[in-house]
């Protein structure tokens, strides 16, 4: 069972403090105008078709299964097995607050993850954001795949976040050949 009431207590720790009525409110006020509905699908719908698209496109990876999440991010495991086989996995991720697109490095679980920031903490990463080892972060290297998405072209930006997350991939290979030996 999810302590819903326990999660908003927490996340408001140290900060201003209002009511769940009021939040609850404003959050039915906006649903009542329809556009939120809309684009939550319209995101559902792209990041399904996403998916899909790659794992048809490249056999060779292991698509995961879609994780909805709760209007803070939506992504699936979309993976090569040489990294599979290192218990490594890559996530596309949609962050709905910031609104683009992301290809995060992780581990198949906590200790995974916080080996391999370990290990990487010393090593050049280039142009990437190695994560710390925080309570709450999923993630071993993120890096921003697109930073606006146009949601009317679907076919061109399935294609940006294609061609990146591969470079991203072949990247990640490369850190982690020089970093830590293969």
């Amino acid at each position: 069972m999810i302590n819903l009431q326990g999660q908003y207590r927490e996340a408001e720790r140290g900060r201003h403090m209002e009511s769940l009525n009021n939040y609850v409110h404003e959050y039915t006020n906006q649903l009542s105008k329809g556009q939120i509905q809309k684009a939550y699908k319209g995101i559902m719908l792209f990041m399904s078709g996403l998916s899909t698209y790659l794992a048809g496109r490249h056999p060779d990876y292991t698509a995961g299964n879609l994780y909805f999440g709760y209007m803070d991010m939506t992504y699936f495991a979309f993976t090569p097995s040489a990294l599979k086989e290192k218990k490594l996995k890559i996530a596309i991720v949609y962050l709905h607050e910031q609104g683009r697109f992301e290809a995060w490095l992780g581990g198949s679980n906590r200790k995974v993850q916080s080996d391999y920031i370990e290990l990487l903490r010393s090593r050049n990463i280039g142009k990437y954001r190695l994560s710390q080892v925080t309570p709450g972060v999923d993630s071993i290297i993120e890096s921003i795949l697109v930073e606006q998405p146009d949601f009317d072209n679907p076919e061109d930006l399935r294609r940006q976040i294609e061609e990146r997350t591969l470079a991203f991939v072949n990247d990640i290979n490369s850190i982690l050949i020089r970093g830590i030996g293969g």
